[in-house]
């Protein structure tokens, strides 16, 4: 826990200390010996929720409860002494924790640290831009007072339009604390040449909304510890049914959960997911210990980007079912990239999948299908894409537009990650507000298309997709005819 400095601890407080103790010590072996053992399926249907626990506390709920209430209450002033002393397990107030939270939490927390040695915890987030803010902030403390601090940390410009405000504008331009974007990731001499001693973190979304960047994980992990410094990951896209950072060394992960993690769009929800005992040259011996439990009980406690216990659970059960939406969803969009691929109309497309992608190989080392090997379908290792691809339309933007405008099942918004397959253009939505130069920077054209295949079946996305595309293939046919014969045409 993360109190008991300038704390007395009464002979009251000691018991309650010392028989919370005994049930944390009974969890993590329960952790150990049992929970680590299960594949990525069991975890992801059963968490840390046990018959046990239904049993004896929830009256036999097969589905973990939702606990709409506010603030917790305590048998005696012992209790509520040890409890707000961070000395025991307690969520006294929903602005810091819940017990509906913890258990999405300690879900997300094995998935992410699914095939890792080590320990992973997790707090919970309003949205997922609150947890980019949550991973974020701690490193960007000044470490010396009263002394102006110059503070900067090393972001791949190829991210999620909300990310590059969020830096850019917030962290750069309000805060003065220097953004260095990467151009190419895949580059790792441009990442050294971007950090120095005052240097925090090197941030990386992979794969990359909207352009499919791909970098080599282990690679920029090593290099951000040879230097002190964390490797922070986007795994969003990719969830942890296709890779797990950690694993490959990364200190922590960002999720906006209302993504792939639920595919339901109920909601909007975050988590921060982090390895103990990260790597940092901030000097603070709790947050490196238990980075995640840290932000949870001290630095988001005052900041307050909680979550709402009703969307813990409905974003866990959604969780459920996680490695199977996630090869449906993969497989669905191989075979709408391989259409667009060959279709006159379309300039280029972008997805990992495709072999003739650049960073196909690369991408290929690290996105397996979780326990592919265990699966009587598979019974062997199969790599997996995910959902997300754009393509570039022929015509420029007004082309574009007219094709966009064209979809009849193909969702026109702004989400992603969802059952159904939704679109959009994001030079003029999701990208639009970080400008051209930013959109540039990220290599996002103003004709690329973010498309995320959901679970229909893909030839019916693909004759949505080919209808709306063939509407430019008649404007094509009709230049340069007369009126008269344009007109006869339209007619027909």
């Amino acid at each position: 826990m993360f109190g008991g400095q300038n704390v007395e601890i009464t002979p009251g407080m000691q018991r309650y200390i010392d028989r919370n103790n005994e049930y944390l010590a009974r969890r993590d072996k329960y952790i150990r010996e049992v929970v680590k053992k299960w594949k990525f399926d069991t975890i992801a249907v059963h968490g840390l929720y046990t018959v046990e626990d239904a049993i004896e506390d929830y009256q036999g709920s097969i589905i973990e409860p939702i606990f709409m209430s506010a603030s917790q209450a305590y048998r005696d002033s012992d209790e509520m002494a040890a409890a707000l002393a961070y000395l025991i397990p307690t969520w006294c107030y929903s602005r810091i924790a819940n017990p509906s939270t913890y258990y999405y939490e300690w879900t997300l927390a094995l998935l992410e640290g699914y095939g890792f040695d080590g320990e992973t915890s997790a707090c919970s987030t309003s949205s997922g831009m609150a947890a980019i803010m949550t991973a974020v902030q701690p490193f960007l403390v000044h470490t010396r007072r009263h002394v102006h601090e110059p503070r900067n940390f090393v972001a791949t410009a190829q991210c999620y339009g909300g990310t590059f405000q969020q830096f850019n504008v917030r962290l750069h331009q309000e805060r003065d604390i220097e953004c260095r974007w990467v151009t190419d990731p895949t580059n790792l001499d441009e990442w050294a040449s971007k950090i120095d001693e005052n240097t925090r973190f090197l941030y990386g979304e992979l794969p990359s909304n909207p352009g499919l960047s791909f970098f080599d994980i282990k690679a920029v992990a090593d290099l951000a510890h040879a230097h002190n410094i964390p490797l922070i990951v986007d795994n969003t896209i990719a969830t942890p049914a296709l890779l797990r950072p950690i694993c490959h060394g990364a200190d922590i992960v960002v999720q906006s959960a209302t993504k792939s993690l639920t595919t339901s769009g109920f909601g909007v929800c975050g988590a921060v997911i982090a390895r103990k005992n990260i790597v940092t040259n901030i000097p603070n011996d709790k947050m490196k210990e238990d980075f995640a439990l840290y932000v949870k009980f001290l630095p988001n406690r005052d900041y307050g980007p909680n979550l709402h216990p009703l969307q813990a659970i409905m974003t866990l059960n959604d969780m459920r079912t996680l490695r199977s939406k996630m090869d449906l969803l993969s497989r669905n969009t191989m075979k709408v990239a391989e259409f667009l691929e060959h279709h006159p109309q379309i300039e280029s497309v972008q997805y990992l999948g495709l072999k003739n992608h650049p960073l196909h190989e690369l991408a290929s080392r690290y996105m397996w299908l979780v326990d592919a090997e265990y699966d009587e379908m598979y019974g062997r290792p199969v790599n997996r894409y995910g959902h997300l691809m754009s393509f570039c339309v022929k015509g420029g933007l007004e082309a574009t537009k007219k094709f966009f405008d064209g979809l009849q099942r193909i969702w026109r918004a702004t989400d992603l990650g969802r059952i159904k397959s939704v679109a959009t253009i994001p030079a003029i939505s999701t990208h639009q507000q970080q400008g051209e130069e930013g959109r540039r920077l990220a290599n996002i054209p103003l004709n690329l298309v973010r498309l995320c295949v959901g679970g229909e079946h893909p030839e019916d996305v693909i004759a949505d997709l080919d209808q709306a595309l063939n509407r430019l293939k008649t404007r094509v046919s009709l230049t340069g005819t007369t009126p008269a014969v344009a007109a006869q045409t339209a007619g027909a």
